[in-house]
């Protein structure tokens, strides 16, 4: 079974700022950019899944304009990590004790205090074993976040101790990848 990931066009946000769950719009030229190749790549009788969130949202809804016969189906489980009270602040301004002791406990600590990286694969892991059980080929509009943990979860892995096992490829903005299931 065939899954296309796909990244949202350049969020409307400015530059070196945290986020992750921030609900925010992306570019519109770009998200338009992004929904007309992929209305011309996709199949018929393939299923979209999208993040709740706005940028991600946007680009089904410019997708179904396209394409009446792509109706997205929202995931919660397709969301980007929350960094909680971190979310909208600036990195740099984000105490640096704070970020340390994510870095020392990447896996369990709750970075912001919503969520820690673990119990975000866990979340993924379970949208991609609920995928994985399909037939036909699927479409997940979702983020950068959401594609690492694919990748970590193709190569066996459910579970990362540190920063540094973290993949640092993700689609670019408006792209996608294609994976095998």
């Amino acid at each position: 079974m065939k899954l296309w990931l796909v990244r949202h066009a350049r969020p409307l946000i400015e530059p070196g700022i945290c986020y992750g769950a921030t609900d925010m719009a992306s570019d519109i030229q770009a998200t338009e950019a992004c929904a007309q190749t992929l209305a011309q790549v996709l199949p018929q009788d393939v299923r979209v899944m999208t993040s709740p969130l706005q940028r991600c949202t946007q680009l089904a809804q410019a997708l179904q304009t396209l394409r009446p016969d792509l109706q997205a189906t929202p995931d919660a489980r397709l969301a980007e990590m929350d960094f909680g009270c971190w979310e909208g602040v600036r990195w740099d301004a984000i105490p640096k004790a704070d970020f340390d002791h994510w870095m020392a406990n990447f896996n369990t600590y709750r970075f912001g205090g919503h969520e820690s990286v673990g119990e975000f694969m866990q979340r993924v892991a379970l949208a991609r074993a609920d995928t994985a059980v399909q037939t036909w080929p699927t479409v997940w509009i979702t983020h950068a976040g959401v594609a690492r943990v694919m990748t970590l979860l193709a190569q066996g892995l459910t579970r990362v101790e540190r920063a540094d096992q973290w993949p640092k490829a993700a689609p670019e903005w408006g792209q996608w990848w294609e994976r095998e299931m």
